[in-house]
């Protein structure tokens, strides 16, 4: 289960896969569907999947550690981390707009590296269980906030969290080239097979990694759009 050479049999969509993508979107829709009922239980969701998105993050490092295979590339500086980071701050602090950043790359991301998972281990191996924990978990944050806690996201912010992204991709790209490393995949596509394979090289690479960024946008607003418009329409 711990082991770096054992248990590497990951298999896009076989039945452990799809098993936690279906448990997955069944949480998802407990969280939501029962929203009224849970109301009573907040603040037990709520430091629940602080502690969740805590001991992911910790845990993950210290599976590295032990198991001699941290590089430098292990750093916390992928989305999913970010994304982490920022959840874990909204938990102890209220902050509306750097809920913004995270709803835009906490929600729908995160759902699309389970679907296309960077993966090799099969379950029950470590790995497994804590990259779709850790990303289901940070979409439940996203969803908790907006449920439970009552954020909202204005169509404007489509354009500020892009533009946040892109300002925290700067700098993450000149590291990139300093330390060799591939934060927020910048460098280069993932190494399994994943959605930025077909992405291309190059400019284009880029090129394709900023229009997707800008559709992943508009998609992950519209349930939002639609949300706001209902609330207006109740007064």
């Amino acid at each position: 289960m711990f082991s770096v050479t054992e248990m590497r049999t990951f298999e896009l969509f076989s039945v452990s896969h799809i098993t936690v993508l279906l448990l997955f979107v069944a949480v998802s829709i407990w969280l939501v569907y029962f929203r009224h009922f849970l109301k009573r239980y907040q603040s037990i969701l709520k430091w629940t999947l602080f502690w969740v998105l805590v001991l992911c993050e910790v845990s993950w490092h210290i599976w590295l550690l032990i198991t001699g295979t941290w590089e430098v590339g292990d750093l916390p500086l992928q989305l999913c981390s970010v994304s982490t980071f920022i959840a874990v701050y909204l938990f102890l602090k209220s902050n509306q707009k750097a809920f913004y950043l995270l709803f835009f790359i906490g929600f729908l991301p995160p759902m699309l590296s389970m679907v296309t998972p960077e993966m090799a281990y099969q379950f029950p191996h470590f790995r497994f269980l804590k990259y779709f924990l850790h990303h289901a978990a940070i979409a439940w944050s996203v969803l908790y906030f907006v449920v439970y806690e009552g954020y909202r996201v204005p169509r404007k912010a489509i354009w500020t969290g892009f533009l946040m992204v892109n300002l925290l991709a700067l700098p993450i790209f000149f590291l990139n080239i300093l330390l060799d490393t591939n934060f927020f995949y910048l460098a280069n596509p993932t190494e399994s097979k994943t959605i930025l394979s077909f992405f291309g090289t190059g400019v284009k690479y880029y090129m394709n990694l900023e229009i997707a960024a800008l559709v992943v946008f508009f998609v992950t607003y519209l349930p939002m759009g639609m949300l706001m418009k209902r609330e207006r329409e109740k007064g």
